[in-house]
Parts: structure tokens; C-alpha cells; sequence
């Protein structure tokens, strides 16, 4: 099968991957899933993987089949596999976990003590098939588009998490600020407007995206080159945020925790690249917290695809072939990408 490999670390996007052929995955243990790929979101993660970012992190041998934000069609199962069957439309929890660990039994997936992910520590779906397991695959309802919804994998489900956090402390009429309405921001804009009853203010240095932030609910959008301390503060009576929603992690982004931020208020940290330069008087000051997100539950993920079937959440997303996933890599890296960016094997 044809196979998109990272050969090794570079900072040039243009060739970053190569389209090779390797064998197909193939069942080798009770509760294996193997998926015919239909849609494989790229995300600014894999641009962090092709640079070698995540070494530090998580255990990595090149060459690595990259993608995990995953969906398609079952086209063979394990002897023990009950969840689904061949022919059934799915798509895949981005990890596959051991199910048997304490934090899995905790229902902490992204915890899991013997997790395996697909994209980052094994071959993934930027590929014709992808190995996976049972406990990663979710039914898609009938008329769901796997394509489509591929980059709720982990695009939506790391935006809903970090959402589920920020609203279980938000009460109506509070403040909740949205930094990036890119390929995430766009589905926390949304996520939160169907699960609280706060004013959302999105940030964004495009005029495109404020614009689209407006469209999905957002009742303010700022430019953050301008004055946003005062903005928001003008917005909120004096108050602040009462969370903070970062979707892109850079210095200036983290730095405007401190300013924006109600007492007691979160900073939640999605994207990533940056660093947290604060000094600690400022967390004691006001009791602000620095929150990290990684991605999210199997159960989230299923709650993520139900409102996606009740039309609450809706992804802008543009499609590729698997011989184009260079270019897409480039344009993510310029900012040229509007959404969420799907190759299809």
C-alpha cells in the first residue's frame, strides 16, 4: 500500500514526506481493528513531528507513517472484536490503550501506561489502511462523512475537552476568551456556544477569522495587535475572563493570561510551541491558573460526535490527495491553511 514516511527531522516542509509503498497492516492480536483510510486530517502536531519536536517526549523510529486524526471503514477485526464489523464506518481515538492500567481503568485514556499513538510512536493513517484496536474505534452514525469528520479526532476532540474544563467554571454571562479561530479555535468557538451560556471574544490576527468567529458565535472579535487589556476589561466592567481558551501557545499568547484573566480565572494551554514566562506572585495573585490540554477521552470523543449529528459543530475543511501531502504540510506551516486540511489516501 502507499504510505506517506518521515525519513528523518527537518525543517523543510516541502519535502518532508515521502509517498512510499510498504506492506498493508494486518490482524496479529484478538482486539485488532484494520481501517481502509477515507480521511486523514493534518494537523500542526505532524509539522511538530517533522521537526522533531517530539522526541523529548515519546519514543519515535524513523521512518514513521505520520497522521493521527483517522477515520474510515473496517475492512477486517480480531477474533474477540464485538464493537464493530466489516463494512462499518468509524473513526479512531487517536491512541490506542492497554484498557487494563489504573489510568485507564480511571477512564483517563491519554494517561494510559502503555499507550500506543498511531502518527507519533506508530505508523498512522496518512496511509491506504491503518492497524488500530477496539478500544480506539467509534461508530459513525449513518450519513456521517468520514472524510469530513476525521480531524475531530483530534483536532475537535482536544478543542471539546479543553471546552468540558472551561464551562464546568463558567456561569452565564461570564467572559470566556478564545485565542486562534484556526483549525482548533474554530471548533472551541462553536463547542462553547453550544455548552455554556458565556460571551465568547475570540482573538485572531486575521480579519478572515474574526469574521468567521462572529459567524459561529462569538460576540466579540478582537484584533489582538490592538489594546486587549483595556478591550476586555471594557467588555467585562473591570472583571476579566473568566477562562481563557489559548488555541495557539506562542509567548505572546500565554503572556496575556496575566492581563485578561478574571480572579480565580483559567488560562487553558492547547496549542503549543511557546513557553509559560510568568512570575509565581502572579498565579498566588488573583489564584490564575496555567491549564494543559492533551487531547481527550474515548467518552469525549463520543460525545463530540453527537453533536456533530445534531448539527452543533461544523468543520471547515479542504481536501488532498495522499501525493499532495507536502504542499499541505508547507501551507499549514505559512499559515495558508483556512480550518482543517484532510488528506485522502
Amino acid at each position: 500500500m502507499r504510505a506517506a514516511r518521515l525519513h528523518e527531522y527537518t525543517d523543510e516542509m516541502g519535502d518532508a514526506l515521502s509517498i512510499d509503498t510498504v506492506d498493508q497492516p494486518t490482524v496479529t492480536a484478538s482486539d485488532d481493528v484494520i481501517v481502509e483510510v477515507e480521511g486523514a486530517g493534518w494537523c500542526q502536531t505532524d509539522n511538530h513531528v517533522v521537526e522533531g519536536m517530539w522526541t523529548d517526549y515519546v519514543p519515535q523510529e524513523l521512518p514513521l507513517t505520520l497522521g493521527h486524526e483517522n477515520a474510515g471503514t473496517v475492512v477486517e477485526t480480531g477474533e474477540e472484536v464485538t464493537t464493530v464489523s466489516e463494512g462499518q464506518q468509524v473513526i479512531c481515538h487517536p491512541v490506542m490503550t492497554c484498557g487494563t492500567c489504573r489510568p485507564c481503568r480511571q477512564g483517563e485514556d491519554m494517561y494510559c501506561e502503555n499507550v500506543a499513538f498511531p502518527g507519533l510512536t506508530h505508523d498512522g493513517g496518512f496511509a491506504e489502511y491503518l492497524g488500530t484496536n477496539e478500544r480506539a474505534v467509534i461508530p459513525l452514525p449513518d450519513g456521517v462523512d468520514p472524510a469530513e469528520i476525521a480531524p475531530h479526532a483530534d483536532a475537535g476532540i482536544t478543542a471539546y475537552h479543553a471546552v468540558k474544563k472551561a464551562v464546568a467554571e463558567l456561569n452565564p454571562g461570564d467572559t470566556a476568551v478564545v485565542i486562534g479561530v484556526g483549525g482548533l479555535g474554530h471548533i472551541g468557538v462553536q463547542c462553547l456556544d453550544a455548552m455554556s451560556a458565556a460571551d465568547i471574544v475570540a482573538l485572531d490576527l486575521k480579519k478572515s477569522a474574526r469574521e468567521l468567529a462572529r459567524e459561529l458565535g462569538a460576540r466579540h472579535a478582537l484584533d489582538p495587535t490592538d489594546d486587549v487589556r483595556s478591550e476586555i476589561d471594557a467588555l467585562t466592567d473591570g472583571t476579566g475572563a473568566a477562562q481563557i481558551l489559548d488555541f495557539v501557545g506562542a509567548d505572546e499568547t500565554t503572556a496575556l493570561g496575566p492581563d485578561i484573566a478574571a480572579a480565580g480565572g483559567d488560562h487553558h494551554v492547547v496549542g503549543y510551541g511557546g513557553h509559560v514566562h510568568e512570575p509565581s506572585q502572579t498565579l498566588v495573585d488573583g489564584e490564575m491558573a496555567y491549564r494543559g490540554t492533551l487531547v481527550g477521552r474515548y467518552t469525549e470523543l463520543q460525545e463530540l460526535v453527537a453533536l456533530v449529528e445534531r448539527g452543533e459543530v461544523d468543520l471547515r475543511t479542504s481536501r488532498y490527495d495522499l501525493s499532495e501531502i507536502n504542499t499541505v504540510a508547507e501551507r499549514l506551516e505559512h499559515g495558508e491553511i483556512e480550518g482543517r486540511a484532510v488528506i485522502t489516501p
